[in-house]
């Protein structure tokens, strides 16, 4: 019997090239975890068709490789950063550049019982978020604590506020209801009114104003309203199940 002995014998450097080796010989097995990285890739070494359905699994690439293995939950982060293609260059971009572009903040208030009395800045309990069939809110709400309107967010927001007036007596009267702001959550001032007039034969009247504030402070910068020349005999109207007398503010954008 003859014996045929082998020769175990190392391949030198470069005896593998790419045309020794089969299509699709390299499995997922012989892949260490975390082996594919950005320091292994350059640009053009890879295009769409270059890793298999079956050949490179999650665990394979690095964490800082941009794939779909984790979901955002939640919105992202200013930080956060998106790739966009400029003029055919990929470039990153941080959230914070592109977000907004819609309203996140409209919320509508309401006087639920009427106000007689002479001129004062309101600070009645009887106001409420609109809340009758449809009525809704978007976002998060403003407060309101003894006449003051408190933001929830810097931003621009517009002021919507309408008064709905009546005088019971019959004599000729003026109402003005005023928007006023503080910037220092001290001192206010008159930023906008409206104004109505009764006479005998039109005892009820309404006047619609609006103004568009900038809040780059949420504890300083507030609003309050007040009403000037109201007469005993007038009376600023209010409703719970409908809007008589209402404010309403819609943030507009970032400040």
């Amino acid at each position: 019997m003859s014996i045929i002995t082998l020769n175990t014998r190392s391949l030198p450097d470069s005896a593998v090239t790419t045309a020794k080796i089969a299509a699709d010989a390299i499995t997922d097995a012989k892949i260490a975890d975390d082996v594919v990285g950005t320091e292994h890739l350059t640009a053009g070494e890879v295009d769409a068709t270059a890793l298999g359905a079956d050949s490179v699994t999650a665990a394979k690439i690095n964490d800082d490789i941009i794939s779909g293995a984790t979901a955002l939950t939640a919105e992202p982060a200013d930080t956060d950063e998106f790739l966009v293609s400029d003029a055919g260059t990929l470039k990153r971009i941080d959230y914070s550049l592109i977000k907004g572009g819609g309203i996140t903040v409209a919320d509508h208030w309401r006087l639920t019982a009427s106000i007689a009395g002479t001129d004062a800045v309101i600070t009645t309990s009887n106001i409420e978020q609109a809340d009758t069939n449809m009525q809704g809110n978007l976002g998060a709400s403003m407060s309101y604590s003894s006449g003051i309107f408190t933001f929830p967010s810097t931003g621009f927001y517009l002021i919507l506020f309408k008064a709905a007036t009546d005088n019971d007596q019959g004599d000729e009267t003026q109402f003005v209801l005023e928007c006023q702001a503080t910037s220092n959550n001290s001192s206010y001032d008159t930023i906008a009114q409206v104004r109505t007039s009764s006479r005998p034969e039109h005892n009820n009247q309404s006047a619609m104003g609006s103004t568009i504030v900038d809040v780059t402070d949420t504890a300083n910068r507030k609003v309050r309203f007040a009403t000037i020349s109201h007469q005993a005999n007038t009376n600023l109207g209010g409703n719970t199940s409908q809007d008589y007398t209402s404010f309403t503010f819609i943030r507009l954008g970032d400040t």
